[in-house]
């Protein structure tokens, strides 16, 4: 957008411990970013009103014509804010809170005000014809009102991308020999990390060189560590948590297979981004993961440790198999 002529600012909040923070990255870019006093992944009533009159100073102060809103709570604070600006509204949806994460009473909750503010919202974007799916069979808008759009921005960049322009290989000291296995993604329950691990190790016998990455940090990284810590010495020396990698580019072309174990999902850019640099995936068949994952095409599907398990011993094994699925996963990407 930037690049177009348009003026961009990007308003973010505090990064919970263990996670990610890409402001940086986007400052190196030439995008204004502002960060909003208050404004967190957790609830907590002052802050967030707090944040409400800091972005509604800020809107009214800058006038823009498009307020673009992502995540739950970003996404209602947010377009609460935007009342009365001016400014037209779009939200998207990379997922949703209505399963998986919350109590019942409070997921109904959730669901009310997000079809309220769906009322005033322009225009709804879902990243998965999954999640739009869901979306309507949840009463929060009719079908014409939600586009889905692929996430896909930088893949044709990755998919020119090598193995000679990665170093998660020589950064942990992996060999160009090894079954390179990533998890990419925030450590957090709902990404089931600790069921990623429980299926390398069910695979891990029947493999060789086999080696799991976590590409991530978030608040399961302890208890994942207490799981390691209970394996064999051999496999504890085949796991490694690498934390965040901001630069992509130089972290996929070195993994030979993507594994994704959660319990919920929109569609993971990380698994598009992936195919782009020919990694298939073994994944479990979540939100839009389907969409992506296709098995026998471009990956493989399982419901359990134990599916995803075979997964990884069926690709692992077979390089010709690993390769074709890669090219047609380059392909879809």
């Amino acid at each position: 957008l930037v690049d177009w002529g348009h003026e961009l600012r990007v308003f973010v909040g505090q990064p919970e411990p263990g996670e990610g923070d890409l402001s940086q990255a986007l400052e190196r870019a030439g995008v204004s970013v502002v960060r909003v006093p208050g404004l967190g992944r957790s609830p907590h009533p002052w802050r967030d009103a707090q944040a409400v009159r800091f972005l509604r100073r800020e809107l009214r102060a800058w006038r823009p014509d498009l307020v673009h809103t992502h995540a739950s709570k970003a996404g209602w604070l947010g377009r609460i804010a935007a009342r009365g600006t001016g400014a037209r509204t779009l939200h998207t949806f990379h997922g949703h809170v209505f399963e998986g994460h919350f109590p019942r009473w409070q997921t109904a909750c959730l669901q009310a005000i997000e079809r309220r503010l769906a009322r005033s919202t322009e225009q709804l974007v879902t990243v998965s014809e999954a999640t739009r799916n869901e979306l309507v069979d949840r009463r929060i808008a009719r079908p014409a009102e939600i586009r889905v759009l692929y996430g896909g921005a930088g893949v044709a960049e990755l998919a020119r991308c090598s193995r000679e322009d990665a170093r998660l290989r020589r950064d942990l000291h992996l060999h160009a020999g090894d079954l390179v296995i990533g998890v990419l993604g925030r450590l957090a329950p709902i990404k089931r990390p600790r069921l990623a691990l429980e299926a390398f190790v069910r695979a891990w016998p029947e493999l060789e060189r086999a080696k799991l990455v976590f590409v991530g940090d978030g608040p399961e990284r302890l208890r994942l560590e207490q799981d390691l810590e209970k394996c064999a010495p051999e496999i504890r020396a085949s796991v490694f948590l690498a934390g965040p990698w901001e630069n992509m580019a130089a972290m996929l072309p070195d993994l030979d297979l993507l594994l994704s174990a959660s319990r919920h999902e929109g569609l993971p850019i990380a698994m598009v981004e992936a195919g782009a640099c020919g990694v298939p995936s073994v994944a479990t068949p979540v939100g839009g993961v389907g969409e992506f994952v296709v098995p026998g095409l471009t990956g493989w599907i399982g419901d359990d440790p134990d599916g995803l398990a075979r997964g990884l011993v069926a690709l692992g094994r077979d390089r010709n198999l690993r390769e074709r699925l890669g090219r047609e996963a380059r392909d879809l990407a």
